[in-house]
């Protein structure tokens, strides 16, 4: 583990707290703070593993005071808004520039052959299709806009089977006004296309095509520059675990992909 992320992690996440209006309790020996850096941690190097990531901060006498795994986990469960807040926070202050990649990936709960049997998610739109690993799963799909950097400004979280062009109004509505979102083929509409630029002034410039009428020569320079850092971005995603996400409920499912994201954003803003 690497002693600067740690540190950084905490003082980041402790300050934007307080500027937020947050204050511990008086009796807590370890500090809200230490308690989702352990869940940010746990993201980053044990794949989201919480029990042992606690049991290594422990021992490496990064916490103030003891925690049981007990009493962790019901205080991070308490702290799930935070973990939200923080981190679209945080991408509200990364979200500046004038070029960022929107991509998706799918978080799968379990097999599509098991999916009669998931207690979790129930119905035909957590069916989805991942064309780049051309297989099918059951779960969600993670839409994220991210920076060229591959710090993440916006994110959502949908049932696997809608299209990726379902959250794109929300996730481009941050953006400064006239940037260009690179995405793949799965982001073409004309009709979005143009209400987003019309409505925000973010233009939307997904690959084009083999039948449409192809990208100009600046954009295809560009796609070509941004698609290795959005590959880059799924694959450090893969490393720390989110498509193989553990989760017995769906609200701790969704505090592991926050804490994932988080993960990534301190990896990539260093």
């Amino acid at each position: 583990m690497d002693d600067d992320f740690i540190v950084t992690t905490f003082v980041v996440l402790d300050k934007t707290m307080g500027t937020l209006g947050h204050r511990d309790h008086v009796l807590a020996r370890a500090s809200d703070a230490e308690v989702l850096t352990v869940a940010v941690v746990a993201a980053k190097y044990f794949h989201n593993h919480l029990e042992r990531a606690l049991q290594v901060m422990h021992l490496g006498r990064y916490l103030s005071g003891p925690l049981s795994v007990s009493r962790f986990n019901r205080r991070l469960h308490r702290l799930r808004d935070w973990l939200a807040l923080l981190l679209e926070t945080l991408g509200a202050v990364f979200a500046q520039g004038e070029v960022f990649l929107i991509d998706s990936m799918p978080v799968p709960v379990c097999r599509r052959a098991r999916a009669r049997r998931c207690h979790k998610l129930r119905g035909q739109e957590f069916c989805g299709y991942c064309a780049a690993k051309r297989e099918k799963f059951f779960g969600w799909r993670l839409h994220l806009v991210c920076t060229p950097a591959g710090v993440p400004v916006a994110f959502d979280l949908v049932p696997g089977q809608l299209h990726d062009l379902t959250p794109i109004h929300e996730l481009t509505s941050g953006l400064p006004d006239g940037a260009a979102v690179y995405g793949d083929k799965a982001f073409n509409a004309a009709a979005d296309e143009a209400a987003i630029l019309a409505d925000t002034g973010v233009r939307l410039v997904p690959l084009r095509r083999a039948n449409m009428r192809p990208n100009d020569w600046a954009d295809k320079l560009a796609l070509r520059a941004y698609r290795k850092r959005i590959e880059t971005l799924y694959s450090q995603c893969e490393a720390m675990g989110l498509p193989r996400l553990r989760a017995r409920t769906n609200p701790g499912l969704e505090l592991k992909v926050h804490a994932t994201l988080l993960a990534v954003t301190f990896t990539n803003a260093a």
